[in-house]
């Protein structure tokens, strides 16, 4: 290949990468948490979750139509991770029962009569 060739090469790659943003860089909008759509399977897990008695890893598989080790890790990275919201599990007559406690990691005992995180 020729110098020209090489310059006219490299002169195409580095303009056009100049020229507009990266998808990562053009979506992010701060530090926000991101908003739920409703009538997904997700904000239905959700407000499974959300539900005074919470949910089974069964019920969750069957109501979103994921495998378990998907739930698991819905719960892990979205709901605790992504989401920061405060979510509990208990082991209930033998079955591990998920429930989202509070809003945002702050439970109601949590809170101090200033509003501060004890």
């Amino acid at each position: 290949m020729t110098k020209t060739a090489k310059k006219r090469t490299a002169a195409r790659f580095t303009a056009s990468s100049r020229s507009r943003p990266k998808p990562c860089m053009a979506r992010q909008k701060g530090n926000r948490v991101a908003a739920v759509r409703s009538s997904t399977k997700q904000s239905a897990a959700i407000e499974m979750l959300r539900s005074p008695s919470g949910a089974t890893l069964a019920a969750l598989t069957k109501a979103t139509g994921w495998q378990p080790h998907s739930v698991r890790g819905f719960l892990a990275g979205v709901v605790r991770k992504r989401l920061k919201l405060d979510l509990k599990s208990a082991v209930v007559d033998g079955v591990r029962v998920y429930q989202i406690t509070g809003e945002h990691g702050v439970t109601p005992m949590q809170a101090t009569s200033d509003g501060r995180k004890r």
